[in-house]
């Protein structure tokens, strides 16, 4: 735990932006790794704990609890320093070159599975999830209700949350 507690807690704090979830996620990764610590080779535990500490961000992102609370606060929420808070134990990791390169090779497969959408939803899950255009700006340019272009946003991650599932299946 000693070893990787900063390079989970910076995942975690990468994902959620927040430095006190991103220490409870880091309690909650190294729990379900103690867990589980007989299914993964000693020489992997790097990456594994990795994985494990992004699927408990994804999860938490997902709940509807972080949706909903966390939305509301993001105004009154300082963006973080990168720094954990004082007296948690955990000192800023250096980042770590793998971990970045997975990171950039992932947002770029997702760009590309985003930017092949079929239309209708090709161009509207552009804008919304690589431009960040609010769903009103997105109508307006597409000409488009706005009722109209949630829709098709929801089907369109929809279709991505398919195909990036039977990816990881391959």
């Amino acid at each position: 735990m000693q070893q990787y507690q900063k390079l989970v807690y910076t995942v975690c704090l990468q994902f959620v932006r927040d430095p006190h979830t991103a220490e409870d996620l880091t309690q909650d990764t190294f729990l379900s790794a103690w867990a589980s610590i007989d299914r993964c080779d000693p020489n992997y535990y790097k990456q594994w704990l990795v994985r494990v500490a992004s699927n408990k961000c994804k999860d938490h992102l997902k709940s509807a609890w972080a949706r909903k609370v966390e939305a509301q606060s993001d105004e009154t929420m300082p963006e973080p320093r990168g720094e954990p808070p004082g007296g948690s134990g955990l000192g800023a990791a250096e980042p770590d070159p793998q971990d970045d390169f997975l990171r950039r090779a992932d947002a770029a497969e997702l760009e590309e599975m985003i930017r092949t959408l079929r239309e209708p939803y090709g161009r509207a899950a552009a804008m919304y999830l690589l431009d960040e255009l609010p769903v009103t700006e997105i109508a307006r340019k597409l000409g488009r209700p706005a009722a109209t272009v949630q829709n098709q946003l929801f089907r369109a991650k929809a279709i991505l949350r398919k195909q990036i599932n039977e990816r990881r299946q391959e």
